[in-house]
């Protein structure tokens, strides 16, 4: 929760989420390695089941639209992404090669640490991707949440009165988080939901009022349940601030 809600409600990108996320996690007495591990294991997946969720967008678009301009750009878009995600895995898998190429250049002292903090996160996602059985559920569960917000969308739509098929919605979702996926770098990705809904919605129909009340519907959702995590996470971490600079004032 302390992550998604980094990632959408504060002004941060989703690395910063996560960094939030993970600090998180050490909060709860998971170790600062397999809390990075288990982060970066966790967002691999949840880029694989985005690119299954955008695949399978796709497949309906074709089915749906067989002449639609947006095939092909979402076609090149995916292919570029699959290389990106292939490198981001290989990284993960070659990190500890970094970490010694940096400690052997850079020399000693400061290098040397941040290398052994290197090995030890190595060591971490070795780990956690040895846990083969874990990672297919942890693929599935996050591709059934994709698809899940589509069901979440459709419900919008028929509440504002103006449905779509089940079909169409999920085409829309799934080009839309595609085109937020790009936009990585925007924090929030303000705008860029919006206009993404307004374009891709209009190709199904949808005018362009309720392709931004669908955005703001899902923009309130993510304030209605990120605002809390967020509250309960900065009351954790100052009673730990309060605790220790009590202890530090202790004679």
């Amino acid at each position: 929760l302390v992550r998604d809600a980094g990632s959408e409600v504060l002004p941060l990108s989703p690395v910063g989420g996560s960094v939030l996320g993970a600090r998180a996690a050490m909060l709860a007495g998971v170790s600062g390695s397999i809390a990075a591990a288990s982060t970066i294991a966790d967002l691999t997946l949840e880029l694989l089941a985005k690119l299954a969720f955008t695949a399978l967008g796709l497949v309906w678009l074709v089915h749906l639209r067989p002449g639609s301009p947006f095939a092909w750009p979402v076609v090149l878009g995916l292919a570029a992404a699959c290389v990106v995600t292939a490198g981001f895995v290989l990284a993960q898998r070659r990190g500890a090669l970094v970490a010694d190429w940096l400690a052997v250049r850079l020399g000693r002292g400061w290098a040397e640490r941040t290398a052994a903090g290197a090995a030890a996160l190595q060591a971490s996602l070795e780990r956690v991707y040895r846990l083969r059985g874990g990672l297919w559920r942890g693929f599935a569960l996050h591709l059934a949440c994709w698809i899940g917000g589509a069901g979440e969308a459709w419900i919008a739509l028929q509440l504002i009165d103006a449905p779509l098929p089940v079909g169409s919605v999920l085409v829309v979702e799934s080009l839309v988080y595609a085109v937020r996926t790009v936009a990585v770098v925007v924090p929030n990705a303000v705008g860029v939901q919006e206009g993404a809904y307004i374009v891709v919605g209009a190709a199904f129909g949808l005018s362009p009022q309720t392709a931004l009340a669908l955005s703001l519907i899902k923009r309130a959702r993510d304030l209605a349940i990120g605002l809390p995590a967020i509250g309960v996470w900065q009351a954790v971490e100052s009673g730990r601030f309060w605790r220790r600079a009590a202890l530090r004032r202790k004679p």
